[in-house]
């Protein structure tokens, strides 16, 4: 498991197992938000047993599947109920972490500069440049 903490309040990582569970709770967070379309995955990894063994540990689980290249307006506003429900930090996975990125991103157009929402994920190796655009464009506030 590799956790990448684009804030102290919200971290992405690539693909996860059931077992990662445990620790990504140990390290403090409380809200999983899974970014991963069942169709992209082995069975093992479903929606309904990463949210089954997240419940059991106690933590808020939040499925947000969001299609390569097809992010939609549903999945900007899920994602960012999620981030402003959770009673502490969130953790958000996909099979590379960018997805889980370009939400957040999105999902903070308008509240933060564009600068910082491209340049925090390219420290992991995110490339946002090309949202610079719609993240500009968003209404302050």
């Amino acid at each position: 498991m590799d956790i990448r903490a684009l804030t102290p309040t919200y971290a992405v990582s690539p693909q996860i197992d059931p077992e990662d569970l445990p620790a990504i709770k140990a390290a403090g967070y409380t809200t999983v938000i899974d970014n991963r379309p069942d169709g992209e995955i082995p069975p093992h990894l479903h929606t309904e047993v990463m949210e089954d063994a997240a419940k059991a540990l106690g933590l808020t689980f939040v499925a947000n599947p969001v299609i390569g290249g097809a992010m939609t307006p549903e999945n900007v506003a899920t994602q960012r109920a999620a981030i402003e429900a959770a009673s502490g930090p969130v953790f958000a996975y996909c099979a590379s972490g960018n997805r889980s990125s370009v939400v957040w991103a999105v999902a903070h157009a308008g509240l933060r500069p564009a600068d910082e929402l491209i340049g925090i994920p390219a420290r992991f190796g995110y490339q946002l440049e090309h949202l610079r655009p719609l993240l500009e464009a968003a209404p302050k506030g």
